[in-house]
Parts: C-alpha cells; sequence; structure tokens
C-alpha cells in the first residue's frame, strides 16, 4: 500500500512540476467587475466590443450574443440596427425551398466568420479559433489569463524549438500557439479618441468579453447585496424582539 501511495505522490508532483514548466500564471491585474460592489464600466466594454468586430471576428466566432443585446452596453436601437445591417445572415428556407441571405437584423445573432468547423480549421492551418462567449468563464482566472495571453506575445528564448507556424506565448500550454499576436498599436480608431494601445484594447475586450460571459453579472451582485441587507434587518428585528421577551426573566 505504501508503495502505491509513494508512486501516486511521485505522478502527482511530476504533473504539477510539468504544468509549471509548461505555461506561467496569469498577471494579476484590477477589473472594474472585480468583488461585490464591482460593475461594468460600460465605454471599456463598447470599446471591447470595437476591438472584437475590427480584429478578433475575422477569426472567433460569438455565438450566444445578438446585436439588441449590445443595448444593454450603451448602444441605441438605431446603432445596433445599422450594425446588424452590415452582415450578412443566412435565412431561409424560403418558398422554393433554398437557403437565402439577407442584411442582418437585431434580433440576429452576430455571425461566426466561418460556414462550418472544417472551414475554420481549413483556414487556421487545422487549429479551431474558439468562440469567445464564453471563454472568461472557460479558463480558470479568465480575465487574468486572456490579458495576458494578448500582451504576452514574444520571442522565444534561445533554445526553444518553435514549431513552424507557430508563435511563442508563455502563457499559453506548452508555450506555442497557432495564433500570431493579434494586435498592434493603433490598429483600431477608437470612437472616443482613447489611445489604443495594446495594454489598452486587451484591458477593453477582455471587459467585453466578461460581459459576454455574464451580462446578468451586476443584476447578480445587487440581488445578493439586497438579501444580505435583508437578512442584517432581520436578524436586528428578531434580536430586539428576543431580548424584550424575555427582559423580565433572569
Amino acid at each position: 500500500m505504501r508503495k502505491y501511495f509513494v508512486i501516486f505522490l511521485c505522478f502527482f508532483s511530476f504533473n504539477n512540476c510539468f504544468g509549471s514548466a509548461n505555461k506561467l500564471e496569469p498577471m494579476q491585474q484590477s477589473w472594474p467587475f472585480d468583488g461585490v460592489f464591482g460593475r461594468f464600466d460600460k465605454q471599456a466594454v463598447q470599446r471591447g466590443f470595437q476591438v472584437y468586430k475590427d480584429v478578433c471576428a475575422v477569426c472567433h466566432s460569438l455565438d450566444y450574443i445578438s446585436f439588441r443585446n449590445l443595448e444593454e452596453v450603451g448602444l441605441t436601437k438605431a446603432e445596433i440596427k445599422s450594425l446588424a445591417a452590415e452582415y450578412q445572415v443566412q435565412d431561409g428556407p424560403n418558398d422554393d425551398g433554398d437557403m437565402y441571405e439577407r442584411p442582418g437584423k437585431a434580433s440576429d445573432k452576430i455571425p461566426s466568420p466561418y460556414k462550418n468547423e472544417k472551414a475554420a480549421r481549413a483556414a487556421n492551418n487545422g487549429a479551431l479559433p474558439p468562440d469567445l462567449s464564453l471563454i472568461i468563464k472557460a479558463r480558470p482566472d479568465g480575465a487574468n489569463y486572456v490579458y495576458s495571453l494578448l500582451t504576452g506575445y514574444e520571442n522565444p528564448p534561445k533554445g526553444f524549438h518553435l514549431q513552424e507556424g507557430m508563435s511563442y506565448n508563455p502563457y499559453f500550454e506548452g508555450k506555442q500557439i497557432a495564433m500570431p499576436s493579434p494586435l498592434s498599436s493603433d490598429m483600431v480608431t477608437y470612437i472616443d479618441g482613447k489611445k489604443a494601445t495594446i495594454d489598452q484594447m486587451s484591458r477593453d475586450v477582455v471587459n467585453f468579453l466578461q460581459w459576454a460571459a455574464e451580462p446578468e453579472m451586476e443584476k447578480r451582485k445587487l440581488m445578493g447585496i439586497k438579501f444580505l441587507l435583508y437578512m442584517f434587518a432581520f436578524t436586528a428585528l428578531f434580536y430586539i424582539a428576543y431580548k424584550r421577551v424575555w427582559a423580565d426573566i433572569k
């Protein structure tokens, strides 16, 4: 029995060492949505959507978000209608049984850049770009991980064997990633005039993806705060009642 325990301990230790050697822990950042009182920075979310639309949407889908959902972060109905109309959405079948394309509507999901998984892999040397709708929730320490990944590209150290077509990123498992560095300074022109540095764009897109993954976050936190206040008031009333009922009893 002791023999098997030693083997298990060695295997567990090896896995931990191997995993830690394969990637760095994400850089810890301060986010406006962190903590019990955290809220979305709607301007940052809007800028993040602009980064997604102009950069990330070339490869990555956003399957669970409709155009009309963007009204929650400050876009007007007119802006959403105009934005949706820029896209061609497959619909049908028509009376002849054929599928057809039409301009997007506010109720449509944001279209994927690829028709299917095979088309996505064919366009990316066999790699499948993940859908970004829930990426913040799908990765441990998601917000910090995505930020670290976007800002962490660098030249491989001497002696590191980088496979053809891969990029070096110490925050990615194995330190090799099929996605080349997607951001460069001033590649996006922000509507609000903010300077589009790599750091700023990375922060903004993380804010947007956090909203995409959990759009109900503010309501959930507000409900939790209200519940705690209610329980505090209820406990105080019960305590006062208890003291009055048992005041004359020693």
